[in-house]
């Protein structure tokens, strides 16, 4: 199954772990769609600015520290991802209990380690 994934806090650094995971997923044949604080392309990947309505989201994967999340509760629960995985540094209780009251996953987990392992 293909796991369509969005990278919140997506960056063109590319020392940025957000960066990595996109040429990673990329890499494994996963269908990656990217929002980061400023525009710009990872690869095929353009890195979007604005919370666009993407269609069929499995995985949303996080880089952004809980500080800078709230913004975007009410967009992750629209897209109705099956799961949010919280890389380190990400970790928020707030947001893993509002994703638990909607039906969806959370995972405390590196998306670069699962990747690696085979268990994305």
């Amino acid at each position: 199954m293909q796991k369509k994934t969005l990278v919140l806090g997506a960056s063109v650094k590319e020392e940025r772990y957000a960066n990595k995971a996109v040429k990673k997923l990329r890499a494994n044949n996963i269908d990656v769609v990217a929002i980061g604080l400023r525009k710009g392309v990872i690869g095929e990947v353009v890195i979007e600015t604005e919370k666009l309505p993407f269609k069929d989201i499995h995985t949303i994967t996080l880089y952004l520290g809980p500080q800078h999340q709230e913004v975007y509760f009410d967009y992750i629960l629209s897209l109705q991802p099956k799961r949010v995985l919280f890389n380190p540094g990400t970790e928020n209780t707030v947001l893993i209990d509002l994703l638990e009251a909607n039906n969806i996953e959370s995972e405390i987990a590196c998306t670069l380690v699962l990747l690696a392992t085979r268990q994305y």
